[in-house]
């Protein structure tokens, strides 16, 4: 299981009222991304942060130079996709691109991104970790609660 491990925490012990937090997410895989983005605003709304943005873009490969944008002025980035293994390397490179530049835009601007891209084998692996009625796992809120958690430990560190 994906989730074995796993802290136990709870977005609503945070206090985000005064951060603003973007949230970038892919289109692809409706159904996916729609439990990832409301498991998303589920633990901001939880973290009581108090400015969201929410943008739009066509898929993963697009969500770093998007994320990187938004990292201007936001206090912390959400990033959320969906890249399904299918026949060719397209899987290998658009995962590898995802990772890569979403870990670039964090270390490059020095504010957190919750990596909230699901890379599955099948769509039932993703939806399982979409958040969704009878999923196991809400991959959305994590990576959410991940990027508050650690926006609100920079601040505190004065960095």
């Amino acid at each position: 299981m994906s989730g074995h491990g796993a802290p136990v925490t709870n977005a609503g012990e945070l206090n985000g009222e005064n951060l603003t937090v973007a949230v970038v997410a892919a289109s692809w895989h409706d159904q996916i991304m729609d439990g990832l983005l409301d498991g998303t605003r589920r633990a901001l709304t939880d973290a009581r942060v108090g400015n969201v943005v929410e943008v739009r873009v066509p898929g993963s490969f697009e969500l770093p130079v998007a994320a990187r944008r938004l990292a201007e002025t936001a206090d912390a980035v959400v990033a959320l996709g969906v890249v399904i293994r299918g026949g060719t390397p397209h899987f290998d490179y658009v995962c590898s691109a995802a990772t890569t530049g979403l870990t670039d835009v964090s270390v490059v601007t020095g504010k957190p991104v919750g990596f909230g891209v699901l890379t599955c084998d099948t769509e039932e692996q993703g939806l399982d970790r979409a958040g969704l009625e009878g999923s196991s796992e809400d991959k959305g809120y994590e990576a959410a609660e991940a990027a508050v958690r650690t926006a609100l430990t920079l601040r505190e560190l004065g960095v």
